[in-house]
Order: C-alpha cells, then structure tokens, then sequence
C-alpha cells in the first residue's frame, strides 16, 4: 500500500495501491493539444497584498469534501483506474479559468496530466474539445466540479466583458467591487481575460470619495479637502476619484482643482446617462460634463450601462465606462467535463448543446 497522496485535506483522495492500474479512453476523436506548463500564464492575476488564492482553491476542495470525502466515488472507482477527461464547450463564449484549472487539478493530485488547444481568452465554439486531463479517475471526478465551477464563472464574465470592451471603444470597460464575496480576485482576473481593465481591488489601494462619504463630509469640496489632507499627513501617494451626480458638483470639483493644488485624478459621472422609454439612452448630461471637465481629470460614466447602450456611451469621450453587472449579474458559460465524450456529444445534440 502506497501512503495517501500528501494534499491539504485527507478526504479527497483515497488510499492509492502500487499494482498496475487500468486506463479508460473513451473520447469521440483526438485533439491536438499543446501542453501548458503551470505557471505560464496567458494573463497573470491582479495583484493582492494578502489575498491567498490557493487558499481558495483548498476552501472550495474542502467545502466539498467535508469530513468524509467523496463517498460516491470511493464506493464506485477503483483506486487503479485512469482516464482521459475531455473539456467539452457547450456554447459560444470566451474561456477563462484554464490556469485557475490547472491549479486545482495539480492541488488534488500533482500526477494528473493537463493538456490544452486553447488559452485564456481565447474564444470556443459550442461542440469544441478544447482541453483533456489524463489520470487517475478518483482525482479527476473529485476536481471536475471545483474545476468547472471556477471555469463557467470566470468564463461568463470574461464573454461579457470582451463584448462590452469591444463595443465601449475607445473608452475601456471597468468592473467594480460588486463581486462574490471571497472571489475577488478570481472575477478581477476574469475581467482582464476579457479585455477589461481592473479598478481599485479593495478599499485599501484607491481613494473613492462616494456619495456617502460627501454626504456625511458636508459637500464634495469638504470631503476632497478631507482626501488631501490625510493623505499629505500619511505621506501616502495614491490614486483619488471624486463621485458627481450632478453638473454642480462636477463644477464644484473643478473649482476646488483651479485654487488648489489636488490628489484627485479621476471625476466619476454618476447616473448622467438618462434611459428613454424606447431603449434607447440620452448622452447629453455625459458628453456636457465630459467637455466641461475638458481633458483636466481622467473621466468614469457609471450607472444605466447594458450591452446595448455601451457603445453610444463610449463615443461620448469618457475615459473609463464602469459595470458592476459585468460580475454581479454574470450567467456562466456551460463548460463539462467528460470520459465519455461519445456519449456526451450524442446528448448535446439531442438537447441542442453540442
């Protein structure tokens, strides 16, 4: 008997004998893949002072494992069998996740083999066989969920970003803190897959003067007064943005700016995109405050943005176009994860998925 293989949690694997072990292939047709090193990353996560994302990976492992492990598969697969998994695309969209993969397969079972034809950010068609994992089957069944979980999510944001970005041209599409709680970093991170850029990470790494802040400081001038103040007494040198929602605080800023010298780098245009009864959005408010800003400040249009409307927005002359619904109201893309592709390809045609 071979010990259990050394993971940050016991249950996930059983125990692992030295006879030989059976292989099952089962695939429709071979794809060629080029191997991915771990740790070549097509693009490399943003940064983080303390965020611990192999510490999510164990988390999301261990959430499934709980104190027993995978009761189905210790019941059902025999410790010497291996296999060939294939990642099957189920619909259009940008893939995102494939290193986060990587990680979570090598984190159950260093021994498994993970080979791919495509990259993050590289865009999939429904039907295509886009990557495999060979080995042992108990490993790759008791990844496969944490694997496609983090995979449809970040893949659903990175296909909407890339529409978003493509359409917002030449203003750049930003998320923002609406994210799921504990995967920060990994909708970041899928945000630039897509072609987004990121905005402040957390509430450490930016200055945002928002609505309540001027609120409870008495006015926009008291509360960008208050910004450069403290930042002067801590020696700190950061980005500030200030957050308008009308054309007098917008002239208000400007004021302040014009008589003393300032931190603020960037205005946020809050909710001055009006949406009409046809569908259609009226720009007049944004393009005003974006001429009367004129250039002096980096500009961000926020509020009543879709897919639809991001264009015109974009043309408007803002500097940065911010959505929370890029990551608060993401739909995954449908990725599996399947042995026997055969069979999965028979039922996704009958169900028009594959």
């Amino acid at each position: 008997m071979s010990g259990i293989i050394s993971l940050s949690h016991s249950c996930f694997l059983p125990r692992l004998y030295a006879a030989p072990r059976r292989v099952v292939r089962m695939s429709a047709a071979e794809t060629k893949l080029t191997p991915m090193k771990l740790g070549s990353l097509t693009v490399k996560p943003p940064s983080h002072p303390t965020y611990d994302l192999k510490g999510i990976i164990k988390l999301a492992l261990t959430e499934d494992a709980g104190n027993r492990g995978d009761v189905t598969c210790m019941a059902v697969i025999p410790t010497d069998m291996e296999v060939e998994a294939h990642f099957l695309a189920k619909e259009d969209g940008v893939v995102a996740g494939i290193a986060l993969a990587e990680m979570v397969f090598h984190e159950v079972d260093p021994s498994l083999k993970v080979e791919w034809s495509q990259a993050d950010g590289d865009y999939v068609c429904k039907g295509l066989q886009f990557g495999k994992v060979t080995g042992r089957a108990y490993s790759v069944v008791v990844a496969e969920r944490v694997v496609l979980n983090f995979m449809q999510r970040m893949s659903g944001i990175a296909t909407l970003t890339k529409a978003m970005a493509d359409a917002a041209r030449p203003a750049c599409i930003l998320e923002t803190r609406k994210t799921a709680p504990g995967l920060r970093l990994v909708d970041k991170w899928a945000v630039l897959i897509g072609g987004g850029k990121n905005h402040r990470m957390g509430l450490f790494d930016m200055v945002m003067i928002k609505d309540n802040h001027i609120s409870i400081a008495g006015g926009v001038t008291n509360a960008i007064r208050s910004v450069d103040m403290y930042l002067n007494q801590q020696n700190l040198k950061m980005e500030v943005e200030v957050e308008t929602r009308t054309l007098d605080e917008v002239k208000e800023v400007l004021n302040y700016a014009s008589q003393t010298e300032t931190s603020v780098t960037r205005i946020m245009l809050d909710n001055m995109v009006v949406p009409l009864t046809n569908g259609d959005v009226d720009v007049s408010m944004l393009q005003e405050a974006v001429k009367l800003i004129d250039g002096k400040f980096e500009t961000e249009a926020s509020g009543n943005l879709t897919l639809e409307t991001v264009h015109k927005i974009g043309q408007t002359g803002v500097t940065y176009i911010s959505s929370g619904a890029l990551t608060h109201s993401v739909r995954a893309l449908d990725i599996s994860l399947k042995i026997d592709t055969e069979l999965a390809l028979q039922v996704g045609r009958r169900t028009k998925r594959a």
